[in-house]
Formats: C-alpha cells, sequence, structure tokens
C-alpha cells in the first residue's frame, strides 16, 4: 500500500487481478462487489463509514448499503462458492 492517498480516501487502484483459491479476503471482496462497490476503501469512502458490520465469529462481512440505499445482509458461513471464485477482483494499490 504505497498509495499516499490513503487517508484521504482518493488512491485508485494501479493493477486488478482475478482471485484463483478461496481465502477469508475473497469471501469479503464477493461481498463488497456484490452490493457493488470495488473493496471496503470504496465503501468506506462512498458511504462515509468509518466501520462496516462484520460477524464477530467469522470476520466476515455483516451488512451493506448498496448505491440505492437498500441492504444486503450476509451470513456467517462463506457465500461464494468455487464456482464463484474467479468472478471476483482482487485490486492492488
Amino acid at each position: 500500500m504505497a498509495c499516499t492517498a490513503l487517508l484521504d480516501g482518493n488512491c485508485k487502484p494501479k493493477s486488478m487481478s482475478r482471485a484463483r483459491q478461496w481465502t477469508d479476503e475473497v469471501e469479503n471482496l464477493y461481498r463488497f462487489q456484490q452490493a457493488g462497490y470495488r473493496d471496503e476503501r470504496e465503501y468506506r469512502q462512498v458511504k462515509q463509514v468509518e466501520l462496516v458490520d462484520r460477524w464477530p465469529e467469522t470476520g466476515f462481512v455483516k451488512k451493506l448499503q448498496r448505491r440505492d440505499n437498500t441492504f444486503y445482509y450476509y451470513n456467517k458461513k462463506r457465500e461464494c462458492e468455487d464456482k464463484e471464485v474467479h468472478k471476483v477482483k482482487v485490486y492492488a494499490y
């Protein structure tokens, strides 16, 4: 994370790759991308929130607000199936 603009939230990704296997990070990226955001950084910038609701047991994202102000609620367990993993975009800053 060599971006000097991390604090003001105006940092653009330098590159993008696709996930190859499931991890906790890929699971959370899947949830953000289902709600219409690149990742947690973009969500926090757009919605002006400090913390994202997470399940304490797993650390996975619990609830996200889409850009049209509707909410997505997620389960405690894995939701990104193996056949969906290759669709998840992983951004590098």
